[in-house]
């Protein structure tokens, strides 16, 4: 131990010009490469190209949480690693819900399981919903004055 006490690190990692700069060169990268799969359309698969589209994205959010955001096991004692894998596990559980719901929801309101109503006549009530009331022209159902 010196003199001068414990010498801690407590500049956050990339924090310099070129650590920014860094960031900044592979954000865009990362984002032109996933524009240029989606409008190039060099594959004929779109699962794959939607597949890659998402790796091009999880790798986009690493770099900006060290780069930008400055997060890696020795910042705040481990703390912002601790946060950020209970918000991933949060953003895992709406994602998959999500999914699952809208999975569901494709698959139960196929267009050809829905009945459509045929098409009505003009003048006709036929095919028209029943709500109980029935044409009264003298208004006795809506309590018999005029």
């Amino acid at each position: 131990m010196s003199a001068h006490g414990h010498h801690h690190d407590t500049a956050p990692s990339h924090s310099t010009l070129s650590g920014y700069i860094t960031g900044f060169v592979l954000s865009v990268i990362l984002t032109a490469i996933p524009f240029w799969l989606v409008m190039g359309r060099p594959f004929d698969s779109a699962a794959l190209t939607a597949v890659l589209v998402i790796g091009f994205a999880v790798v986009q959010i690493f770099v900006h949480m060290v780069y930008f955001l400055h997060m890696d096991t020795k910042a705040e004692g481990g703390w912002s690693v601790m946060a950020l894998i209970f918000t991933l596990i949060l953003v895992l559980i709406a994602l998959t819900g999500s999914l699952w719901v809208m999975y569901h929801l494709d698959r139960n309101m196929m267009p050809g399981m829905m009945h459509e109503p045929a098409p009505m006549q003009p003048g006709t009530t036929e095919g028209m919903p029943d709500f109980g009331l029935e044409d009264d022209t003298n208004g006795a159902q809506h309590g018999g004055h005029d």
